[in-house]
């Protein structure tokens, strides 16, 4: 199934939260009070500063937004791109379409325009990186890490609220050149990841909500960056 992507969709990247302000979590529970209206809403991946599936404990530092989201996706349409930070994720958020890293790009609609969705970090990353996601993302490794789970989590979780996320990236124009190799047959490529909020030919660099404080929407049929 190809999905449309519909007048007013809201796409929001790297909110990277809790660590890195609230604004997330006010969007959220702004959709939910009606305030902001959106017939879809796409969360482009590393929305959550860490959380995974298979671990009640890690969701215990998100738990609002988790539960805000878990009632909004009964309402609307809601697409989620698992990111590097936050995957398997399907047991938590099962009302809603969760793309993990395997399946993504996926390809959607935009008027006759065919446009292929990421996350940003599929490709033009690296045998080792690859390798780590696949380790990373392993119901086995996570179920055999849970005796050490508080220890682990709690240790990652302080670092990364220390991590600096936002920066310019050099050389990006050629970083993606290179992506776009892999998109040959799309109209329109839209990922996060970089932070960068840029638009590249047809490539579109979505803001970092952390970072920018922005999401896009899309009006009239372009995307459009914009602080909600």
């Amino acid at each position: 199934m190809i999905y449309e992507i519909k007048e007013n969709a809201i796409f929001i990247a790297d909110s990277h939260y809790p660590h890195h302000g609230d604004a997330f979590l006010k969007i959220l529970q702004r959709l939910e009070g009606g305030e902001i209206q959106t017939p879809q809403l796409f969360l482009m991946g590393d929305n959550f500063d860490l959380l995974f599936g298979h671990n009640d404990y890690i969701q215990t530092f998100s738990a609002e937004a988790i539960a805000i989201l878990q009632r909004l996706s009964q309402k609307i349409e809601v697409h989620y791109f698992e990111g590097n930070h936050d995957f398997c994720l399907k047991d938590i958020f099962t009302n809603m379409n969760v793309y993990d890293r395997d399946v993504q790009p996926m390809m959607f609609k935009l008027d006759d325009r065919k446009v292929a969705i990421s996350h940003g970090d599929k490709y033009v990353t690296g045998l080792g990186y690859d390798l780590y996601c696949r380790i990373l993302r392993n119901k086995t490794m996570l179920t055999l890490l849970k005796p050490f789970e508080k220890a682990i989590i709690d240790d990652r979780i302080k670092k990364l609220s220390k991590k600096e996320i936002c920066h310019n990236f050099k050389n990006f124009e050629k970083r993606v050149e290179e992506i776009l190799k892999h998109y040959e047959d799309a109209d329109l490529v839209i990922e996060g990841h970089f932070h960068q909020s840029r638009i590249i030919g047809k490539y579109i660099s979505l803001p970092s909500l952390a970072c920018q404080g922005m999401v896009a929407v899309i009006q009239e049929g372009k995307m459009v960056f914009k602080t909600l």
